[in-house]
């Protein structure tokens, strides 16, 4: 009988959905992407609709099967990855009570805020790996219960996007330990869910999906999607995991010493460690993966996010020729190292790791006449920078010992960019050849649950590098000497932070 020769790949992202078909060599035969509208707005709210989410699933698999001119029936498997952190109810026959409530929904602030003020809340970091905010499930299955009560009388199952779409694809419902860890309702000691944050919640167990192994089956491929996927059906499905465990994966990101930097919209700084790592001071967090593998690291609110703020803010000015990410990108180019002295705190959507601080606000400081948009430009990539130095910080306090960082992301596209980065972190910056890392790790699952692979440290062998950015030694020394200036600005504007909040919030904004 011939061997399977090909795997799908699904990455289920809070923007948009992604699948990559992919050979037995890592190589990828073809892509595809589905779109679906942004998740609706109100207030602090952010909810997706989880038919929409689906059907990209399945419109992203069929362009890239389609693409990959693969013959179906050597199709070997899929699995999907899925954003952390959302969270939706649903009732006794399976059918949503809410949207998919995002990691970016901030109704639960004051939930988390309650719980970690508690004995009990303090406990629950060094059990779950989950600093206490409100972007995890558990607050917001709170929020849920203290606003919404007829939505929690009726909830039978609080789930992510990923295994509803998961439960569409096979009729099972089952949920991988690092989406689980992602909720705030798993031990990552134990692998079970935790009696103490349920109970925080006041849920129960079987309200919760069965935990399972990226690796273990989740089921086989219904005729009906198999259809319009155009892949056989009774195709394999594994569990896979999440897209934030993917992107390091498929970054190639496994050993010891190695981290991945992520820029998107958002951030992330995150290492694949062979035992649960947690910080005294609950600065980062602690996923697990499987039963030998956490992903420890941190993530910021403001990647691609706040240079799209100062896009659209010089763009009041250019209406009739716009500026792209690139021009502003490019005008960046334009200013020297260290801004001229300019520093920015790029907090404009709060702050998560490693202060976790929705009250921090943007500031530019140090600014003169001298000082231009080029200045502002530049100063904000830095200040992202510094971000993630501050995270690096914490995992080598830790006692964690990274030596090369991979770089996933948008931002790989921004020689700049990168350099900013690799200076600011005095660590060289690998470039994988292939961007779309959380797809290729999705379609390494089924590989190595068939037996493609002894273990997770094999990915190396489908990732190649592109390209490779060395710290510039002078740049290095001075973004060094500008951090401290940096880290005490931050100190000192804490409770300045915290009164501008409530100030913007009684002026309605």
């Amino acid at each position: 009988m011939m061997s399977p020769a090909w795997f799908v790949g699904i990455d289920l992202g809070t923007g948009s959905c992604k699948a990559a078909a992919v050979d037995e060599d890592g190589q990828v035969l073809g892509f595809g992407a589905g779109e679906y509208s942004g998740a609706e707005a109100q207030e602090r709210w952010q909810e997706q609709d989880p038919q929409e989410l689906f059907r990209a699933a399945i419109a992203s698999v069929r362009q890239a099967v389609e693409r990959s001119g693969a013959r179906p029936e050597r199709c070997g498997g899929m699995s999907i990855g899925g954003a952390l952190h959302s969270v939706m109810a649903l009732d006794d026959r399976d059918q949503p009570l809410t949207g998919v409530i995002t990691w970016a929904d901030g109704r639960a602030v004051k939930q988390a805020e309650a719980v970690a003020a508690t004995e009990a809340g303090k406990r629950l970091y060094p059990e779950t790996g989950c600093p206490p905010h409100g972007m995890y499930p558990l607050y917001k299955v709170m929020w849920l219960r203290e606003n919404r009560p007829e939505v929690f009388q009726k909830a039978r199952r609080y789930v992510s996007a990923k295994e509803y779409a998961g439960f569409r694809l096979t009729g099972t419902w089952q949920v991988d330990y690092s989406l689980a860890a992602g909720s705030g309702f798993l031990n990552t000691h134990t692998l079970e869910w935790s009696d103490s944050a349920l109970n925080q919640a006041g849920i129960r167990p079987d309200q919760l999906s069965p935990l399972a192994a990226p690796v273990d089956l989740l089921g086989r491929l219904s005729a009906e999607v198999a259809a319009q996927m155009g892949i056989p059906a009774g195709t394999p499905v594994v569990t896979g995991s999440s897209d934030a465990v993917n992107s390091s994966i498929g970054a190639g990101a496994v050993a010891p010493t190695q981290a991945t930097l992520m820029i998107g919209t958002s951030g992330a700084l995150r290492m694949v460690a062979s035992r649960p790592v947690l910080d005294a001071k609950a600065r980062s967090w602690c996923y697990a993966i499987d039963g030998a593998h956490w992903l420890v690291g941190g993530a910021i609110n403001n990647g691609g996010v706040a240079l799209s703020w100062l896009r659209d803010c010089l763009n009041q000015a250019h209406v009739r020729q716009p500026l792209t990410f690139e021009d502003v990108l490019a005008l960046a180019g334009r200013a020297p190292v260290g801004s001229g002295g300019l520093v920015c705190l790029p907090f404009f959507a709060g702050e998560r790791s490693p202060n976790w601080n929705l009250n921090a606000r943007a500031v530019f400081f140090g600014m003169s006449l001298t000082h231009e948009a080029r200045h502002l430009a530049r100063a904000l990539l830095e200040g992202m920078a510094f971000r993630f130095k501050s995270l690096l910080a914490v995992l080598t306090e830790v006692g964690l010992d990274v030596k090369q960082i991979v770089a996933s992301g948008g931002f790989t596209q921004s020689d700049l960019w990168l350099q900013v980065m690799a200076d600011a972190l005095g660590r060289e910056l690998s470039v994988p050849k292939w961007g779309e890392t959380s797809a290729l790790a999705a379609a390494f699952w089924p590989f190595l649950s068939m037996g493609g692979a002894a273990s997770i440290s094999e990915i190396r062998n489908w990732v190649q590098s592109s390209r490779v950015q060395q710290p510039v030694p002078e740049h290095a020394a001075l973004y060094d000497r500008i951090y401290p200036l940096y880290t005490e600005l931050y100190r000192s504007l804490t409770g300045a932070f915290d009164e501008a909040a409530r100030l913007q919030h009684e002026l309605g904004w």
